[in-house]
């Protein structure tokens, strides 16, 4: 059956769009970034509807969040059936079968072999910030260890291991103290000047000479906290070797290894959780994004011999929410079923266009990624590796007006992560767009 998207039937922002624009400018606060002007109708699939009739081909998933594709019937079933039971009842002061059985599914999802125990919250950075709460609370230790490039979120703690752009930080000083950050595993920028024969070894070798030698005693550190395919830093893969040997450090010295899969987790990487492709278990992982398929929740999914604390340290009013719950199982139930597979299918293909056109188009330097998370990394001269931050912002542009929605991440990469239920044909859809785009561009 011929797809009905993408169409563009008035160049957006059309008539209507440009109303809500207006009106959105005038009362809503001035840190909203607005990548574009798309104004959301609708959605079905991998297919956004706008206000004035415009149908886009969706590779952004509203930054990782639609599993599922929009409205999938599944979910939307299931939120209308608990919507209809009751809409609240705070799950940190009493009880309902949702909370019970979605802490369970997840608590069996994540990975390695320890018994693990689950507290629901409303997002990823609220996730965060309780594991690093946690990993106070277990190990007595008050300092944590993230990467440059990370982004855990915009509250105070998580903000303070976010290490993406200075604009996240700026003007929010003092943020927490004792988070210290390091070189994360890219292989492509590699910031010791030369490739390791074990780059991820490497990496984390250093850590121990360096950080613990010069700026904070390994005793001292409560967690390390990694993102095992970094997002907004630019979609980047690090070497197989780099989550295990952060494993082997944080054992050697008792530190807890949280492991951020909020962008990375829910089959996006072609697995349920982006460690299981190096067979890492952290002690603690977050979860959140697609996991509602677009209703807002999130997790931590601690070891049990980590949950330490007891009743009352930690808890939220409206985290794990009924409705939020029925979504977050029901779409649990359609990524095991159908769309682990999909992406793992569709992957390889995404993968292989974007080669293509890295084949076609030198500007693109590097193209890294596991199942549908992939980064293009856009520079102006393969040989310096010089990023092209324009190229990507004018690609992204372009691509609106043609019908595609795209996203940059880092400084200059462009994010493929769309909705899990992309087939063959809507890859062939976006790479056409994309080098009709960078044609017109032409940027070599």
């Amino acid at each position: 059956m011929a797809k009905d998207y993408p169409r563009i039937v008035s160049t957006p922002p059309g008539p209507r769009a440009r109303a809500v624009l207006a009106q959105d400018q005038a009362w809503t606060s001035t840190c909203y970034i607005k990548e574009y002007p798309l104004v959301v109708e609708r959605g079905r699939g991998a297919m956004i509807e706008d206000v004035d009739g415009n149908r886009f081909l969706d590779f952004m998933a509203g930054i990782g969040v639609a599993a599922t594709g929009h409205a999938h019937p599944e979910v939307v079933r299931a939120i209308r059936e608990a919507s209809e039971k009751f809409l609240h009842i705070c799950g940190s002061d009493f009880y309902y079968p949702g909370m019970a059985a979605l802490a369970e599914r997840l608590a069996k999802l994540a990975p390695g072999p320890s018994r693990k125990r689950v507290f629901l919250s409303n997002s990823g950075t609220e996730a965060v910030e309780g594991a690093m709460k946690l990993a106070r609370y277990h190990t007595r230790r008050p300092a944590f260890i993230a990467f440059k490039g990370s982004f855990h979120g915009r509250t105070m703690g998580a903000l303070s291991l976010t290490s993406s752009k200075v604009r996240q930080h700026a003007g929010f000083a003092p943020l927490l103290p004792e988070v210290y950050h390091v070189a994360y595993g890219n292989c492509y920028r590699c910031e010791y000047g030369k490739t390791y024969p074990s780059c991820g070894l490497h990496c984390v070798d250093v850590i121990e000479r360096d950080l613990f030698a010069r700026q904070v005693d390994p005793e001292q550190v409560a967690a390390i906290v990694v993102e095992p395919v970094q997002g907004e830093g630019g979609y980047i893969v690090p070497p197989a070797d780099y989550l295990p040997a952060l494993r082997t450090l944080c054992d050697r010295y008792g530190i807890l290894l949280i492991a951020d899969e909020v962008q990375s987790g829910v089959g996006r990487t072609g697995k349920m959780f982006a460690c299981e492709h190096t067979e890492v278990e952290p002690d603690i992982l977050t979860v959140a994004k697609g996991l509602g398929s677009g209703m807002p929740i999130g997790a931590f999914i601690a070891k049990e011999s980590v949950s330490t604390w007891g009743s009352g340290s930690h808890g939220s009013t409206f985290g794990g929410n009924p409705v939020c719950c029925a979504a977050a199982l029901a779409t649990l139930d359609l990524v095991e079923r159908e769309y682990l597979p999909q992406a793992a299918r569709v992957g390889p293909v995404l993968m292989e266009a974007a080669r293509g056109l890295a084949r076609d188009f030198p500007v693109i330097g590097d193209v890294r990624g596991l199942g549908l998370m992939l980064g293009l990394e856009f520079v102006k001269d393969r040989a310096t590796r010089e990023p092209a931050g324009y190229l990507v912002h004018e690609l992204v542009q372009r691509a609106f007006g043609k019908g595609l929605l795209l996203l940059g991440a880092g400084k200059s990469s462009l994010r493929l992560a769309p909705p899990l239920v992309i087939d063959e044909e809507d890859v062939a859809i976006a790479e056409r767009i994309i080098r009709e785009c960078l044609s017109e561009l032409r940027p070599d």
